[in-house]
């Protein structure tokens, strides 16, 4: 947990809640929303945009380029005692001193204390791919020594590898469209990421890209790969950061809010058909007063408010209890919590949810009531003209920190859909 100070102004005027009070708990978005969403490219694919224009929506200002016969190496195991690597053809082995050797075997069992031969071992397949513990790769299998253990390494042509990774992070069922999109980001975060001073460059997990060998492989995801063979994401002639997740909630949220720095192609978009996604909103999520003080960390909890960036994620969080306050990080609050993203909003059970200081009753008959969003503009940029607007904070269901300019409400999505034009339709509640 990362403490950023005490405060006092911001609890002035907010009443105390009992020791044992319910907090509610509700937001949008499954992960760190930068970048393409998954379920918002899928969106876009429904509605006929193709996968360049999708990657050119979620990174603007980025152009697409190629980079053609590219090796990766991936980390497949790690801190391994005891390892197993077999083929349905006889395989063959190079030494650490770079000396070939015919195994001769189709399946060979390897300690720590590997076999007579220097390591770094490489396996190489002959007709058939090798398969590490019953799982099959293509391309070859380093093997190491490391703090006495073994450590593995997938080293193989970055097509390949897509081919293992797309249906891993997309449903092969999805619109070509998006699978293309999605194979043309991997393929650019691969790149960008390759580490030349390692002994690998990629995970084979959520801390890069999954992964899964041959056993992932689709026909459908196969084609996606093929199609944009060599197509990558670039920024200045180079290849792109293209971060990822899974659902953006409505909006994507920038690097910089994210995690600092400035990466001007990761800047905050509109995601106008996230909405498709099971994860586009989630809660309420109950939490008593005391669950929520053990897993903050603090003696207590009297009160909370939420603080947003420019994104209209939430920033940080300020804690009080009787006797004392703090701020915690965003991101820490929502791991201790175990929520799906940062953008949340916390009320007590029972209260109904701040708006501008005083409760907005009328956001909350519109609720179940569908509105066509025109624009989104952060609060701080000032309100916008034209149409009609009113703060997103009033508006159920709509992330905090915006000025939206609107039509409706509409009591159907059909309804609404009739006067969608140069708008999105949008579920508040």
């Amino acid at each position: 947990m990362r403490l950023l100070g005490v405060i006092a102004v911001a609890f002035l005027g907010v009443p105390n809640a009992a020791f044992g009070a319910t907090f509610v708990v509700s937001g949008h978005g499954w992960g760190h929303g930068v970048g393409m969403s998954q379920w918002g490219a899928e969106g876009l694919a429904l509605h006929n945009w193709g996968y360049r224009r999708i990657l050119a929506h979620y990174y603007p200002g980025t152009s697409l380029g190629n980079e053609r016969g590219v090796t990766v190496r991936v980390l497949l195991a790690d801190g391994q005692r005891k390892i197993t690597i077999s083929s349905r053809s006889p395989f063959r082995l190079v030494d650490g001193r770079g000396h070939w050797h015919d195994l001769g075997r189709r399946h060979i069992v390897l300690t720590r204390r590997l076999l007579h031969f220097l390591p770094p071992l490489v396996f190489v397949p002959s007709t058939a791919p090798l398969a590490l513990n019953g799982s099959g790769y293509r391309g070859d299998l380093v093997v190491r020594r490391n703090s006495g253990t073994l450590r593995v390494v997938n080293v193989l042509p970055l097509e390949q590898y897509l081919r293992g990774v797309v249906p891993w992070e997309m449903p092969s069922r999805w619109r070509q469209a998006a699978l293309r999109a999605q194979a043309v980001a991997a393929r650019t975060y691969a790149l960008a990421t390759r580490n030349p001073g390692a002994t690998f460059d990629l995970y084979a997990d959520t801390r890069d890209q999954m992964y899964g060998g041959i056993r992932a492989e689709k026909p459908s995801t196969n084609w996606a790969v093929g199609a944009t063979s060599g197509r990558v994401v670039t920024w200045d002639g180079a290849p792109a950061l293209t971060y990822y997740s899974s659902t953006s909630g409505g909006r994507t949220e920038s690097a910089s809010d994210a995690w600092g720095g400035s990466l001007p192609y990761l800047r905050s978009v509109a995601d106008p058909y996230d909405s498709i996604s099971p994860h586009h909103s989630w809660g309420p999520r109950r939490f008593s007063g005391r669950t929520l003080a053990r897993r903050l960390g603090v003696p207590s909890i009297a009160d909370v408010i939420e603080r947003w960036n420019s994104s209209g994620r939430v920033a940080a969080v300020a804690l009080r209890w009787h006797g004392g306050a703090c701020v915690i990080d965003g991101d820490a609050f929502r791991s201790a919590l175990r929520l799906p993203s940062t953008w949340f909003t916390i009320r007590l059970a029972g209260r109904h949810m701040r708006a501008d200081g005083h409760t907005h009753a009328q956001g909350y008959t519109w609720a179940g009531r569908y509105i066509v969003l025109l624009a989104s503009v952060p609060l701080a940029d000032g309100r916008p003209h034209g149409g009609r607007v009113a703060r997103s904070n009033t508006l159920p269901g709509l992330r905090p920190g915006y000025w939206v300019v609107f039509r409706g409400p509409y009591a159907t999505r059909d309804e609404a859909a009739q006067h969608a034009a140069g708008g999105y339709v949008r579920r508040l509640g």
